[in-house]
């Protein structure tokens, strides 16, 4: 196996009287994205901030590249790239003066910090702008620079915090086609997103957080298959419909089918594959119970966050603002 770049053992941390971590236990691996999901206020951010040495733990241990986070937080420092959730860039300085000022931070030298802030500038698609104050910049190019400003110091370990929320289509694939370029160079990615798409096509294991605690923890194939299989679907057109659908459902799926009078839906967990669909439609035709949808469909990881958590987000739920130290 691969050596462990990331280790966090029962880390807990309280905000007052909120536990925003509840004795979370998790490991990444060298050259591999580890995506931790989780609901608003689940505590994602928190352990970050206390991985990337911004925040202490109240107990429990963490070390990543080798490095304690607490005893070895200044060692540490000049082994990770970080990028927040919101773009942390100075609006009076330039693109270019921002990434080669990260780059003096690192301790690089001059001709060095250079080239790398050029290389940054043309692979996020900003050099026509580089020269311009950040102020002047859209969100979008703002985002694009902090997460430039990240690699400046090609760090072998990588925190992406929610990193493609408020960007565009064509700059989120830019940004997941480099986040896969560096681990193809042995780069560690922990990633928090609540993007399911995001998390399948990076990362390589899952951990789902919820209220400070791990609750799952494995591949995306793995946490899909806690699901037990595929769900039969039909929609039908008439509201009058539906009970005499999901008794037939029952009749031959052999189990309890789940009625939604809102999508005029009844879904069923299946293993009957193509064979059972075919009978399906046939008997539904038989009874002339027109249909707007009829299909079988595999679990998503949507499907298992909300098994697991019950929501989406939980916008209520955040966790008080804290100052980074």
């Amino acid at each position: 196996m691969p050596p462990s770049m990331i280790e966090v053992d029962s880390v807990t941390k309280h905000f007052g009287a909120t536990q925003a971590l509840a004795g979370v236990d998790l490991v990444a691996e060298q050259g591999k994205v580890l995506a931790l999901l989780g609901p608003n206020g689940a505590g994602k951010t928190t352990l970050v901030r206390i991985l990337t040495t911004l925040l202490a733990p109240d107990s429990g241990r963490a070390r990543v590249a080798g490095y304690d986070v607490v005893t070895e937080a200044g060692a540490l420092r000049t082994e990770i790239g970080l990028a927040g959730q919101y773009a942390a860039v100075d609006e009076l300085l330039t693109g270019r003066e921002n990434l080669e000022l990260v780059g003096l931070w690192y301790h690089l030298g001059k001709p060095e910090y250079r080239r790398r802030a050029r290389e940054v500038l043309e692979r996020f698609s900003l050099t026509d702008a580089a020269d311009r104050l950040v102020k002047t910049y859209s969100g979008g190019m703002r985002r694009r620079l902090d997460i430039g400003a990240s690699l400046i110091a090609h760090p072998p370990v990588l925190f992406l915090d929610e990193p493609t929320t408020g960007l565009d289509p064509p700059t989120r694939n830019e940004v997941w086609a480099f986040v896969e370029e560096l681990v193809d160079d042995g780069t560690t990615v922990l990633l928090t997103t609540q993007q399911m798409e995001e998390a399948e096509r990076l990362a390589d294991r899952i951990v789902v957080i919820d209220r400070g605690a791990v609750i799952a923890h494995g591949t995306d194939q793995e946490l899909k298959a806690q699901l037990g299989g595929d769900t039969l679907e039909v929609r039908v057109t008439n509201m009058a419909d539906l009970e005499r659908t999901a008794a037939l459902l029952a009749q031959l799926a052999g189990g309890e089918p789940r009625t939604d009078r809102d999508q005029r839906q009844v879904s069923i967990p299946t293993t009957g594959g193509t064979p059972l669909l075919i009978q399906v439609g046939q008997q539904l035709e038989r009874e002339q119970i027109p249909l707007d949808d009829l299909g079988i469909r595999h679990p998503s990881l949507d499907d298992v966050f909300l098994a697991l958590t019950g929501t989406i987000t939980r916008d209520d739920e955040r966790l008080p603002e804290v100052a980074d130290t």
